[in-house]
C-alpha cells in the first residue's frame, strides 16, 4: 500500500469530543446526570483530561502524528450555560482553537452536538421540545457567525441512532435500562421539570419520538450553517457496525439494518456527507447474531480490520453521498491490539476507495485515553494515555503505528511520528 492509493485531497485525522477532554462541563446535561442519584455513569467527568486548557499541547500531537485534520465538537452548554445568556469566553476559545488546527495545517471539522447540550435545553423538553430544532439552529447560527468561515466540514449530530444500535444488539443488560429511567426521573426531580433526557441515555420506549427530533434538529441545523456559508460540507454522522450475513441470515441483517442505519442513511441523500463510526463487524445467522472464533477487543467482539470497509460501503450504497469516516477505532487495554489493528483496517478502506466507494478521509477515535460516558475512564481507545493525576499526555506504540500509516500515504508532507 502506497500514499497515491488515496486522494490527496484525503482527510487525515483524529476525533475527539469537548465533555469526554475538555473538563469541568458543569453547565451540561451529562454533567447533571453524572451527579445525579441514582446514576448510570460509573463515575463523573470532573476534569476529564483538562483538554479545555490544554488544547494546543492536543493539537501539537495531533500535527506531530503528520495529520492534516482534526474534529472536535463546541460544547453548546459552555456557549449559552443560561437560555438567552451567551459566553463571549466560550466563542473566543472555540475561535482560537479553529485559528490553531489552520496554524498547524490542520483542516477544524466541527461537531455542533456531540450528544451532550446545556442543562437548562434537557430539563425544558430537551431535543422533543417544539422549540428544540429553532434553539439548536441558533446555536448553529452564532457559531458559523464567529468562525464558519474557517470550517473545513460541519457535523450536526453525533450518532443520534447510538441507543437503537446499543438496543437492537442487546449491548446493556435490562437492568441498565431500569437504572437509566430510574436516573431521569431523579433527574427530573431534582431539576423541577416534567422531564429529562440526553442525547446517549435515551430510554427504550423514546426512540422513534428522539429519532423525529434529531431528524428535526438536523435539518434546522444544516440550513442554519447554509445559511451563513452555502459551500460548506454538511453532513450528520451515524453508529454503524458491518453487518455480515451467514446463508439463511440475511433476513435478520437486513431488519436491523433497517432499524437502526436506514433512516439516516436515507436523511443524508440531502446532506455533503455521511459521517460513518464503525468499530465491529456482527455477523447474523437464520437464528441470530454468531460470534466467530478470533482475537476480542473490549466490547466482547471479534477484532475484524475489514468492518470499517464494509459499514463504508453500505453507507455509501444507501446515502449516494461521500463518506466522512469521523470516527473508527477499538476498545481494548492492550495496545498492540490498536497497532497491528489501525493499518490493517486502513489497508481495507484504501481498496475500497480503489473500488470506486468516494471516501473523504478518515478520523481515528480517539487523540487520548477519555471520559467514555457510562462507563467512565475504565474505556480505554486512545492512541495517547493520560495521567489521571498530572493530565500528561504519553504517546502509545498505536500512535507511531497510525503516524506510519500517514506518512506512507502522504508522503514527505506527513510530518514525523513521536519518539
Amino acid at each position: 500500500m502506497t500514499h497515491t492509493s488515496l486522494p490527496d485531497t484525503f482527510l487525515w485525522g483524529v476525533a475527539t469530543a469537548g465533555h469526554q477532554n475538555e473538563g469541568d462541563n458543569s453547565a451540561s446535561d451529562t454533567w447533571f446526570l453524572e451527579h445525579t442519584t441514582p446514576t448510570l455513569f460509573r463515575e463523573p467527568s470532573g476534569p476529564a483530561c483538562r483538554g479545555y486548557q490544554r488544547w494546543e499541547t492536543d493539537l501539537d500531537l495531533a500535527a506531530g502524528l503528520g495529520l492534516n485534520a482534526f474534529r472536535f465538537s463546541v460544547e453548546w452548554a459552555r456557549v449559552e450555560p443560561e437560555r438567552g445568556v451567551v459566553s463571549a469566553e466560550a466563542l473566543d476559545h472555540y475561535e482560537r482553537k479553529v485559528d490553531g488546527c489552520l496554524e498547524r495545517g490542520l483542516a477544524p471539522v466541527v461537531t455542533f452536538s456531540h450528544f451532550t447540550a446545556p442543562h437548562w435545553f434537557a430539563a425544558a423538553g430537551s431535543w422533543t421540545a417544539a422549540d428544540a430544532p429553532a434553539r439548536f439552529a441558533e446555536q448553529c447560527d452564532r457559531v458559523m457567525a464567529r468562525f464558519g468561515d474557517r470550517v473545513s466540514h460541519a457535523v450536526t449530530l453525533n450518532e443520534p441512532n447510538l441507543e437503537q444500535l446499543l438496543q437492537a444488539g442487546a449491548k446493556l443488560p435490562a437492568e441498565a435500562e431500569t437504572l437509566k429511567r430510574r436516573m431521569l426521573e431523579a433527574a427530573a426531580h431534582a431539576a423541577g421539570s416534567a422531564a429529562y433526557a440526553s442525547a446517549n441515555v435515551i430510554p427504550a420506549h423514546r426512540q422513534d419520538e428522539f429519532q423525529a427530533a434529531f431528524t428535526r434538529a438536523h435539518r434546522a441545523a444544516r440550513d442554519a450553517v447554509k445559511a451563513r456559508r452555502g459551500d460548506l460540507p454538511v453532513g450528520v454522522s451515524i453508529a454503524i457496525a458491518d453487518e455480515v450475513a451467514l446463508p439463511g441470515g440475511e433476513e435478520r441483517r437486513d431488519a436491523k439494518r433497517a432499524a437502526v442505519y436506514d433512516h439516516w442513511l436515507r436523511e443524508a441523500r440531502h446532506d455533503d456527507f455521511i459521517g460513518v463510526q464503525n468499530y465491529e463487524r456482527i455477523v447474523h445467522g437464520p437464528d441470530g447474531e454468531v460470534t466467530p472464533d478470533g482475537e476480542r477487543n473490549g466490547m466482547g467482539t471479534v477484532i475484524e480490520p475489514a468492518s470499517l470497509a464494509g459499514a463504508v460501503r453500505y453507507a455509501h450504497e444507501v446515502s449516494g453521498v461521500p463518506v466522512l469516516v469521523t470516527e473508527h477505532g477499538i476498545q481494548t487495554p492492550d495496545d498492540a491490539q490498536r497497532a497491528a489493528f489501525v493499518p490493517a483496517a486502513v489497508e481495507h478502506l484504501a481498496a475500497e476507495v480503489r473500488a470506486g466507494t468516494p471516501v473523504l478521509g478518515y478520523c481515528h477515535w480517539t487523540l487520548m485515553d477519555n471520559f467514555e460516558w457510562i462507563f467512565g475512564y475504565g474505556a480505554r481507545l486512545g492512541l495517547h494515555e493520560v495521567d489521571r493525576d498530572t493530565f500528561e499526555r504519553r504517546p502509545k506504540p498505536s500512535a507511531k503505528a497510525y503516524a506510519e500509516v500517514v506518512r506512507r500515504h502522504r508522503g514527505p508532507r506527513g510530518g514525523c511520528a513521536p519518539s
